[in-house]
């Protein structure tokens, strides 16, 4: 299934220049991962205690572009610069999904909209990054297939967070949005398992 993820190689070929200099400067590719975790747990904090300042949602997708490329960033360091670690991989993973958490769940403070939908969108995350990492487990690669996944999540909550802030999106449209990226959340859950299955044969 189509995803924003396929445009990952040309994003990280605009990316690798900073990333070099990143390298000379000792910054190193789980220092970045964790930086990234610890903005979204502190912005997350901040829209949860001020929900009702509904301008500073506009925050959610600058700093969603700032973290997808953050994310880029640290898989390269890894990658070409030889800071691969078995401290990483965890670091990756569990930073991603305490990230989209924090990021998520102010969203179910806001008048009108059902915490059920954002509760369920964010366990169904879970579940679907989960699904990609069992990947190995069977004997495939991790899965990242679509059509609701980390980048595509990335992208559909800065238009949320967008909308919220200036006021073009009423709860009712933010209900539906939110219903609609649960159905394609279990399509890819449905995608990962089995395209990982497929793999494994």
């Amino acid at each position: 299934m189509p995803s924003i993820y396929q445009l990952k190689p040309a994003f990280q070929n605009l990316l690798r220049p900073g990333v070099e200099r990143l390298y000379a400067r000792g910054v190193t590719a789980n220092q970045v991962t964790l930086a990234a975790a610890l903005v979204s747990v502190l912005l997350g904090a901040l829209l949860a205690a001020c929900s009702h300042i509904t301008w500073l949602f506009a925050l959610i997708p600058l700093w969603m572009l700032l973290r997808m490329a953050l994310n880029a960033v640290d898989g390269m360091l890894a990658r070409e610069f030889g800071q691969q670690s078995k401290l990483g991989a965890y670091l990756n993973e569990l930073c991603d999904v305490i990230a989209d958490s924090a990021l998520y769940l102010p969203f179910a403070l806001l008048a009108g909209v059902s915490p059920l939908l954002v509760i369920l969108v964010v366990l169904l995350a879970v579940i679907s990054e989960y699904a990609g990492v069992l990947g190995p487990m069977v004997g495939a690669s991790r899965r990242y297939d679509g059509p609701m996944g980390k980048s595509d999540r990335a992208f559909c909550f800065g238009v949320l967070g967008a909308g919220v802030a200036t006021g073009l999106l009423p709860a009712l449209w933010i209900n539906l949005l939110l219903g609609l990226i649960l159905a394609l959340l279990l399509y890819t859950l449905y995608n990962r398992v089995r395209r990982g299955l497929a793999e494994a044969v």
